[in-house]
């Protein structure tokens, strides 16, 4: 245990909402309709509390958390390290079967920690809209929490397989059942794609199991723990490049990368404000999270014969994501939610690309932008989601001038379309320069071709920001939001909606100007990590 944490503050951050969901589901329903509305606000603020209180033990972990101790592949190196025997078995023919309780963090986890409890407490208070199916809406809520938070502590393949197992099915029934017109279509879509990905890790996870003889991802990093003549045991073989593609291909279908990417803008366009937030700033980071922490360290060799296949995968997604989101200016429907999911698909390919450079620069670039994507795109979705409730629409034509009935929701909206853009002064930036600095000295034309997403990106953000806020404003808007008065008292954006937007753009405010504190937690477990995969890629000579 790290510093003064003599306590297993991972387990407890990680099964906190389990203790919220047990506390949701017993408190009653009520009967009349005083009853009703006490026990919604109850549940809803017992989230909140949990939600907050997970940030706050994430906080403590960043304060504790020891920069200069680093490494990639060594159970020293790791931190707050909690590990015991789970599951034993001793089975005829197959052996023993050891799986462990096995958590711990490094410099490239604790970004996405931090990055998990601040999403799930913003997103929480949109989520107070919610007035159907309270108590079921929540405790999915916080069991989709409880998984995404175990996936960036486990060191267990098998307890990483069932962390990232757990959040399937509560995605599955927030956008099912809480989500737009075409809700059951998108939930069914993402359902089935996370299937095919969690299949093709299974088929993966028994191979590496049968060839090292435990879960332990650590162990499975170090090639003499490989049994001799062990399916993929050895080095360059063909099962082992088979096994490291249906890794690549389960963890890039939650990226999403090209050509995998079809289910985002369907689950995106049709799911609550709040758990599109959740699926932009969390859950696309859990597959390149996974590439770092399983594909990569355990097939180095595969990965540096696929490097330029990835590489050339990361441009292709920069440049279709953000050609798609320009072409929401143009074609069919004009959906504001639709156009930030495709700026989605540009901005984690941009990630792909840092990763596939194995430069330092490049993959503190990746790893920063995971985080920066997380809290912009969280920001973006969130302010979709305050002109929707008021207008029902997010169609694209249908506004113009809004500036001058809404001047700090036009406000709050040009910084998180200005980090989207990656302006300078703000955290965007900053990712998106280091990962182009890497990646061009490894792939210099690939590279060269990728920036000219930034043209794109301006192009469609700044097409949005001027359709939207600048002109006439249309006649259906000029009088207020709620005639009656009773759910929006002013025309402009309201206390709640600021409290869960202020801290992301403070955060993407305050990283833009000093990114050190972020990039000094990266840095040293990159540096490992690079050393451990330096003898079997190409990192250019530039």
């Amino acid at each position: 245990m790290q510093g003064a944490i003599n306590f297993p503050i991972l387990t407890l951050i990680t099964f906190l909402p389990a203790l919220g969901i047990l506390i949701i589901l017993l408190i009653p329903s009520g009967k009349d309709k005083e009853a009703i509305d006490l026990s919604k606000k109850t549940i809803k603020w017992v989230s909140l509390g949990i939600t907050f209180i997970q940030l706050i033990l994430a906080a403590i972990i960043y304060v504790f958390y020891n920069s200069a101790k680093t490494g990639i592949n060594d159970i020293n190196t790791f931190q707050f390290v909690e590990k015991v025997n789970w599951i034993h078995a001793n089975l005829p023919l197959i052996g023993n079967i050891d799986i462990d309780y096995f958590l711990g963090i490094d410099g490239i986890s604790v970004p996405m920690l931090l990055l998990t409890t601040i999403i799930c407490f913003v997103a929480i208070l949109p989520s107070f809209k919610i007035t159907k199916a309270v108590k079921g809406y929540f405790a999915m809520y916080l069991l989709l929490d409880l998984g995404m938070v175990g996936v960036f502590c486990a060191l267990d393949f098998f307890l990483f397989y069932v962390f990232w197992e757990l959040m399937l099915l509560p995605m599955y029934f927030l956008i099912g059942i809480w989500g737009g017109p075409r809700k059951e279509y998108a939930a069914i879509k993402f359902f089935i794609y996370t299937l095919v990905g969690s299949v093709l890790m299974l088929l993966v996870m028994i191979g590496l199991f049968q060839s090292v003889g435990t879960f332990n991802i650590l162990d499975m990093m170090d090639p003499a723990n490989f049994k001799a003549g062990a399916i993929l045991s050895g080095s360059a073989t063909t099962l082992r490049y088979a096994a490291f593609l249906a890794l690549f291909i389960g963890f890039a279908i939650k990226v999403p990368l090209f050509p995998f990417h079809t289910w985002l803008p369907d689950a995106h366009v049709e799911a609550p404000t709040p758990i599109s937030v959740i699926l932009a700033g969390v859950l696309l980071k859990m597959g390149a999270y996974g590439m770092i922490r399983i594909a990569f360290p355990i097939f180095p060799e595969a990965f540096g014969y696929f490097q330029s296949l990835i590489a050339w995968i990361g441009m292709i997604s920069i440049l279709y994501g953000a050609l798609c989101a320009l072409g929401q200016h143009r074609v069919g429907k004009r959906d504001l939610k639709k156009l930030i999911a495709y700026s989605s698909i540009s901005h984690m390919g941009l990630v792909m690309l840092g990763l596939s450079s194995m430069r330092p620069e490049g993959m503190v670039g990746a790893i920063f932008q995971m985080f920066n994507h997380g809290t912009i795109t969280a920001m973006l979705f969130m302010i979709v989601g305050v002109i929707y409730d008021r207008a029902h629409t997010r169609g694209l034509d249908d506004f113009g001038g809004l500036a001058k009935k809404m001047p700090v929701y036009t406000g709050i909206m040009a910084i998180a379309f200005f980090a989207a853009i990656g302006l300078p002064g703000l955290s965007g930036f900053i990712s998106e320069v280091l990962v182009f600095l890497g990646a061009f000295k490894t792939f210099p034309v690939l590279t060269a071709v990728s920036v000219l997403s930034i043209i794109l990106g301006a192009g469609y953000m700044l097409w949005a920001l001027q359709k939207i806020f600048f002109g006439e404003l249309p006649n259906k808007w000029k009088g207020p939001w709620d005639p009656t008065g009773i759910e929006y008292k002013t025309d402009d954006i309201n206390g709640l909606e600021l409290t869960a937007l202020i801290p992301l753009a403070v955060i993407i405010i305050f990283l833009g100007i000093y990114p050190n504190p972020m990039i000094d937690l990266i840095s040293g477990s990159v540096n490992h990590f690079i050393d451990l995969m330096k003898p079997f890629v190409f990192i250019g000579g530039l």
